[in-house]
């Protein structure tokens, strides 16, 4: 088997993972590129300098996954994140930051991105990150994911007089356990472990998961049931 045939088995994508980068610096850019272009499973379509030039490459391009910088001229990475999410909600964003400033990444996830990569970040790691993302992983760490769904937490105690708008789709009772692991910062793995269950049937129930309620990402289905009371978080 060639190195092509084991990447794209591993992926299980016949079609290469299409990548946008967005930073407003060129030695980042040039770096997360080279760090991309020996994977045979990963294109990069297009680069960005900003968050604006980043929305309109973004509405041309359509691409899978979407590496953001959070401070950027002319428009953030958190509003160019929203943008795109509006135009192209099937996009997997993933916010590039010096550090994980609490305060940056909450409102990068109320934006719609699936996690983080913080720069210094072994650049042989970014292509893995890159995958995870988009199967549908959170690139939040356990610690990072307990403190965020903690704010979605407490924002939602503050409605809680407010009745839910729409009827919430029912989870099955293994469906839910999914999402409290999932919510806790579990990866696949992690989860087929503690459940006594593979982790193809991890994947499954996730991807149900999103589908019962119209979402893109583990982290968007776990604020939606912090927020619609599906889930509770002490």
């Amino acid at each position: 088997m060639t190195q092509t045939d084991e990447t794209a088995g591993r992926s299980g994508r016949d079609e290469p993972i299409r990548v946008l980068i967005v930073d407003d610096h060129a030695l980042i850019r040039r770096s997360l590129e080279l760090a991309l272009a020996a994977e045979p499973d990963i294109e990069v379509v297009g680069e960005a300098s900003d968050g604006q030039e980043a929305v309109e490459i973004a509405d041309r391009l359509l691409p899978d996954v979407v590496l953001m910088d959070v401070r950027m001229p002319r428009q953030s990475g958190i509003e160019a994140t929203r943008a795109i999410k509006a135009s192209v909600p099937s996009a997997r964003i993933v916010m590039l930051t010096v550090s994980d400033e609490e305060e940056d990444l909450f409102e990068a996830i109320k934006a719609g991105a699936t996690g983080y990569l913080l720069k210094d970040v072994q650049i042989d790691e970014v292509p893995d990150a890159v995958r995870g993302v988009h199967e549908g992983q959170s690139l939040i760490n356990p610690a990072m994911a307990a403190k965020l769904i903690t704010e979605f937490a407490n924002m939602s105690r503050k409605e809680a007089e407010r009745p839910p708008q729409l009827p919430v789709p029912r989870l099955t009772e293994r469906e839910m356990e999914v999402l409290r692991l999932v919510a806790k910062g579990m990866n696949n793995r992690e989860i087929a472990k503690q459940l006594f269950i593979s982790e193809n049937t991890v994947k499954n129930h996730v991807r149900n998961i999103l589908e019962k309620l119209q979402l893109h990402s583990r982290m968007e289905a776990v604020v939606y049931a912090v927020r619609e009371r599906l889930l509770e978080i002490t």
